[in-house]
């Protein structure tokens, strides 16, 4: 089968980052499901991981790609619920060998059968950012249990993968008065925040606790929870401040010892929070399914049309050269959206 990997950790510059690979059919194992895969998207895990793991063994390549779209070709003895010829998206298993590759394994556990009234690309740029933001809302901030009063969310760097179906979700919970943060609050990101159905814009290039004051002044209800999307050392002052007593802050960057002082947390009580959409899949947790049943809801807001893609460009079939344009363009930093590659080199 036609792949694309590496086995030493180079900038993207260089030729060898990702090459064009032909390797072994892989076999499933009993709880797996082997997938045709059509579409994949590029996530920041895909950069991060390429600059800090390199072959294990010199021979064995790295595989990455967490987000795909595909058929299944084959299943294990132990999967139920799936069939071949089903159509199925997930994000995988980063401990696993990634979706760049024209079959995959993954379990089936953390897969569904993909929506129904979007393509190939436009579903595959939503599992990862559609279960971070699901888990980031649902199993950490618990936000469903908490319907008592109406309460306001705040979500820094809103208009990125994650912040934009999280956006949306955390809308359709009616107690809550969604803040998102943008550098343009007034332009194309404010814009596509509002559009997606904050209620509020604030600029994040300047304190965030002065503008939820602000906010409150003219009705805006307390801040009980933040997800902290970005840049979280840089805010996490003023988060605290402008969190309520009580409240929760969830967070899903990368950061060194010492960047934020939890102490600062104590005063009001506020809890602290992170998600990592791998975890059940690295773990094998007890409740690993439950990755597979939230697709599965998530598939169905997309045909219901209450939930958008955050689809920004098809770069082309997958390849080395379209994955490298593409990481280079997420190591940017000025990507919005996802970037999507479909179909495979005739």
């Amino acid at each position: 089968m036609k792949a694309v990997g590496y086995f030493q950790s180079l900038p993207i510059t260089a030729s060898e980052s990702l090459l064009d690979l032909d390797l072994p059919l892989p076999a499933p194992g009993a709880k797996d499901l082997l997938v045709e895969v059509a579409a994949v998207a590029v996530n920041p895990v895909d950069t991060k991981i390429r600059v800090r793991r390199a072959s294990a063994d010199g021979t064995t390549p790295v595989i990455l790609g967490w987000d795909a779209v595909g058929t299944v070709r084959a299943i294990g003895p132990e999967v139920s619920g799936f069939a071949v010829g089903d159509r199925v998206w997930y994000a995988g298993d980063i401990t696993r060998p990634g979706s760049n590759a024209q079959f995959q394994c993954v379990d089936h556990r953390i897969a569904a059968r993909a929506p129904t009234t979007v393509s190939d690309a436009e579903a595959a740029a939503l599992p990862l950012t559609a279960i971070t933001a699901w888990e980031l809302l649902f199993d950490r901030l618990q936000v469903q249990q908490q319907a008592d009063r109406p309460v306001s969310l705040l979500v820094t760097g809103a208009a990125g993968g994650v912040g934009s179906i999280l956006v949306q979700l955390a809308r359709r919970q009616t107690h809550l008065t969604v803040i998102g943060t943008s550098s343009e609050p007034e332009g194309e990101g404010g814009r596509w925040l509002r559009s997606l159905g904050a209620h509020h814009v604030i600029n994040h290039r300047e304190p965030i606790a002065p503008q939820i004051a602000a906010l409150q002044r003219d009705g805006a209800p307390p801040l009980r929870y933040v997800t902290s999307l970005t840049h979280t050392p840089q805010h996490f002052p003023g988060l605290v401040e402008a969190l309520e007593p009580q409240g929760k802050l969830a967070l899903i960057d990368d950061f060194g010892p010492g960047d934020i002082d939890v102490m600062a947390l104590k005063g009001k009580s506020l809890s602290l929070h992170w998600e990592l959409m791998f975890t059940r899949s690295m773990h094998a947790t007890h409740d690993i399914a439950a990755q597979g049943r939230l697709l599965a809801e998530v598939a169905a807001l997309v045909d219901a049309g209450q939930l958008r893609t955050t689809l920004a460009d098809v770069v082309g079939p997958i390849s080395a050269e379209h994955l490298r344009r593409a990481h280079a363009l997420q190591e940017s930093q000025r990507q919005r959206g996802k970037l999507v590659l479909q179909g495979w080199p005739a």
